[in-house]
């Protein structure tokens, strides 16, 4: 597996208690804290701007 790239969200506080994203290989990986090393969750490109998009139209930023 190559090295992921991890953006943490920038809806996170300061600390490591967040979600962090990264693209791999044509999918999305999550994981819940700034270990990658942690478990991590995968899901399609498409679904997760599906996910970005409903929480951007429900919950939009001050």
């Amino acid at each position: 597996m190559s090295t992921l790239a991890w953006q943490k969200s920038s809806y996170c506080a300061q600390g490591n208690s967040c979600v962090h994203i990264a693209a791999d290989q044509g999918s999305v990986a999550l994981t819940e804290s700034g270990d990658p090393t942690g478990a991590i969750l995968r899901t399609s490109p498409s679904a997760w701007a599906a996910l970005i998009r409903t929480v951007k139209e429900t919950h939009p930023r001050d």
